[in-house]
């Protein structure tokens, strides 16, 4: 269902896109409308070819396939945005029509322009974006603890083993007493397991790494994510609770997405939490759903991502109509909620306005909770 109205989207933008070039002068004396005809069905093929084949195939050239394909949909969607503006702006030419034509010009050059600056960003090295967070009940043994929070790395056909060693040497140089990889680490296809885990197996912190799986995990004919996980010596928590010290509390969520078909007759938070010891509780949630649920059930801090916080605008706005946290931090009945854009990129390897990001948390509390024994 996803792959047919992405591709009946596009195809739509495609005849808007090209039909609106075709109006602006400087294409209509330099193009005949047959060759306009030609490169759009071209770049069709192309996208279509990226998503039915390239996507689900491993090598080298099914990779260039697939991210030109997937680079080609972004800057469809980020050219069709300012021509779109300008159509509305003058009722599709009826206000204006002397000028309605050259603008769309500078349209076209605009989403150009854009597309070019999110590929740069696209490909530019996530960000540490660093937070300091306040908890009721952590221990004062634990304050100034360090946390370090990677989310939908995408790991796959597009993103490889390299990419992924340096954001472990970008991890590992914060020196974080706690690691937590929030799901979408892994994709469903073009992963290759003897790559990708000596890379995981280099994480390590004091108090442990832990994961939870993305909707991505699940997919592919193999569910690859959290098994390459548990090899790797990550604790993977699927609506459970691990103590990473007396009083500190590590629970996680199981992605609903990863039980599709099945129907369940609990909720994943109230099982997530239930009976957790004494202390703070940071809860880890692939997506940033069933917020207030979480901070009913005891839950002193939830860390999430999924959003990508739009990955590249303005559809960002699109998202938010779903996830109303898109990005940053909130706070909700007195739980602080971070949400992160998360460090890679799904689809196009393009971000517009929405870089990538490593979370850096320093937490500190009231001193209320339970307290370690002295040493």
């Amino acid at each position: 269902m996803f792959g047919t109205v992405l591709i009946s989207v596009c195809s739509i933008l495609h005849l808007y896109v090209f039909w609106r070039i075709s109006s602006i002068p400087f294409m209509k004396k330099r193009f005949r409308i047959g060759a306009l005809i030609c490169v759009g069905m071209l770049l069709w093929i192309l996208f279509f070819s990226a998503r039915y084949f390239g996507h689900n195939r491993e090598g080298f050239l099914w990779a260039a396939l697939e991210l030109l394909g997937m680079n080609w949909m972004a800057t469809l969607f980020l050219i069709f945005v300012p021509l779109f503006a300008v159509d509305l702006l003058t009722c599709f030419g009826a206000l204006f029509s002397s000028w309605a034509a050259a603008i769309r010009g500078w349209a076209l050059l605009a989403g150009i322009a854009f597309s070019l600056i999110a590929c740069f960003q696209g490909l530019r090295p996530p960000v540490v974006r660093e937070y300091d967070v306040r908890i009721k009940d952590l221990s004062s043994e634990f304050n100034g603890l360090k946390v370090v929070a990677i989310s939908d790395t995408h790991i796959g056909s597009l993103i490889g083993e390299r990419w992924l060693a340096a954001r472990v040497d970008q991890i590992m140089a914060l020196k974080p007493d706690l690691i937590f990889l929030l799901g979408d680490i892994v994709e469903g296809h073009g992963v290759n397991p003897d790559l990708i885990l000596p890379q995981l197996k280099r994480l390590s912190a004091s108090l442990g790494v832990f994961a939870v799986p993305g909707n991505h995990e699940s997919y592919g004919e193999t569910n690859s994510g959290p098994g390459l996980f548990k090899e790797a010596g990550v604790s993977v928590l699927r609506d459970q609770w691990v103590e990473a010290g007396k009083g500190l509390t590590v629970a996680g969520l199981d992605d609903p997405r990863a039980w599709r078909g099945i129907k369940l007759d609990y909720d994943h938070i109230s099982r997530a939490l239930a009976n957790h010891p004494p202390g703070a509780v940071l809860l880890l949630s692939h997506s940033p759903q069933e917020i207030e649920k979480a901070a009913d059930a005891g839950a002193d801090l939830m860390l999430c991502g999924h959003t990508h916080g739009g990955q590249i605008w303005p559809f960002d706005y699109l998202v938010r109509i779903s996830y109303p946290m898109l990005e940053g931090r909130y706070e909700v009945k007195g739980m602080p909620v971070i949400v992160s854009r998360g460090a890679g990129t799904w689809g196009p390897r393009m971000r517009l306005w929405s870089p990538g990001e490593i979370l850096y948390l320093t937490l500190s509390g009231n001193g209320n909770g339970v307290e370690q024994p002295s040493r």
